[in-house]
């Protein structure tokens, strides 16, 4: 499974960044996470030039340059989910896996120290920015039903295209 976006339908809300913040603070309310010391923070963000919307999180590669770049060991692929993990326990706060991300998705944590990513929110069966996005832009399914989607959404534009609906 994983996360893909439709930028025609991002609106730039910036909801699932909230959600995000949320089900990653120790409190998982909005309010109180307000106060929170430290201060939760979002694994997804959203980026915007005025005309194009952008939500970007960690995409979990394959060959992962922040599991290359990690000395200290903390980045690591899980070998059942595929997903990249940050073992914070290990992470020395030396920032490679910032500079090595080609998607600029790996955080830092000032007042820890160390680097924060998506993990897909473990704790729930559904990421939390997708389940929270009020334009339905953010999905959760898996590569092949995405890419059927895709190709029968191209099919719909030629067929428009050349008038036959």
């Amino acid at each position: 499974m994983e996360i893909f976006l439709d930028p025609t339908k991002c609106t730039g809300c910036k909801t699932c960044e909230l959600a995000c913040t949320v089900e990653h603070s120790a409190s998982k309310d909005l309010y109180a996470a307000i106060l929170e010391i430290p201060r939760p923070r979002k694994r997804i963000f959203v980026e915007t030039d005025g005309d194009l919307n952008f939500a970007v999180e960690c995409r979990h590669c394959q060959d992962a340059p922040c599991v290359h770049a990690c000395m200290a060991g903390s980045m690591v692929q899980d070998e059942d989910t595929g997903l990249i993990q940050n073992h914070r326990e290990k992470c020395v706060g030396c920032w490679m896996c910032v500079m090595a991300c080609p998607y600029g998705v790996i955080n830092r944590d000032q007042f820890s120290r160390l680097a924060v990513k998506c993990d897909r929110c473990p704790e729930n069966d559904y990421p939390q920015c997708v389940k929270s996005c009020p334009t339905g832009a953010l999905t959760y399914v898996d590569v092949p039903a995405q890419s059927k989607k895709v190709r029968q959404e191209f099919l719909f534009q030629i067929r428009i295209h050349k008038g036959e609906m």
